[in-house]
């Protein structure tokens, strides 16, 4: 039980190479696309009762569930409503040159993104948008990070991440997998330009940067072209992972026009 939730700490995950997920809906998910992933699976009676079909694809799947109180999932989750559930899965991250040498036209960068809850959602809204993968660039936070994880709802499982590799790496193999690198900031120029100039069209990889700070300038300038998503009303600026999914979209659109 305290080794299921050490696995909170990044420190334990990246000793053991594992992770946590919690309620019914990670569980669904991580039996639905990768079930060879899973570790253990802990539900407590009522919950699997509940969810039936969780109980029929972890049987489907040759997935034991070991069966534990209310109790003691509570102290194994990172969450103070686990809803029933919690597995400990293995990590499965995927190198950088396999994601560049698939020939990918759309794949979300995110270069020091501190917020779970931001990356997470970036992660899922690159998933929404048919993208080929994203890519945790060195200074971001821990792609297994419980909340991440929870942010992602299940796109996790959806399409190849890597972790750890440099900025300046990143965009290397991009350029050499015949991709343009957009870097989102505010300093650049308006993403109506972008749209004119059917610039979005070509595979393209997107770099997000730091809620706070945006992108550093020696991070810009290895982009193409710096673009800005246009506030048009009263906010002070725009939430991240808001504006990442407008940018990811917007090349969505201009892809399959």
């Amino acid at each position: 039980m305290r080794a299921v939730a050490k696995l909170a700490k990044k420190s334990a995950r990246a000793e053991t190479g594992m992770f946590l997920l919690e309620g019914p809906q990670a569980a669904g998910e991580v039996l639905t696309w990768r079930p060879e992933l899973i570790v253990e699976l802990y539900a407590t009676p009522t919950a699997l009762d509940r969810h039936t079909e969780i109980a029929q694809a972890a049987e489907d799947a040759g997935v034991d569930v070991e069966f534990v109180t209310e109790e003691v999932l509570d102290a194994m989750a990172d969450t103070v409503t686990p809803q029933g559930f919690v597995a400990v899965v293995r990590q499965f991250p995927t190198s950088v040159k396999d994601i560049f040498a698939g020939a990918p036209r759309l794949v979300a960068v995110l270069e020091e993104v501190r917020d779970p809850g931001n990356a997470g959602t970036i992660v899922r809204a690159a998933d929404s948008a048919g993208a080929d993968a994203v890519v945790f660039a060195g200074r971001s936070v821990d792609l297994y990070n419980p909340k991440v994880v929870r942010s992602t709802t299940g796109s996790i499982f959806h399409l190849p991440i890597a972790v750890g590799a440099g900025l300046a790496d990143v965009v290397a193999r991009a350029h050499a997998a015949g991709m343009q690198v957009l870097a989102a900031d505010v300093k650049g120029e308006d993403l109506l330009v972008a749209r004119r100039e059917n610039l979005l069209a070509a595979p393209t990889a997107w770099v997000f940067g730091n809620e706070a700070r945006g992108l550093q300038d020696e991070d810009l300038e290895q982009a193409d072209r710096v673009i800005t998503v246009p506030v048009y009303g009263h906010a002070e600026s725009m939430n991240l992972a808001t504006a990442a999914s407008v940018c990811l979209y917007e090349s969505a659109f201009a892809q399959r026009s």
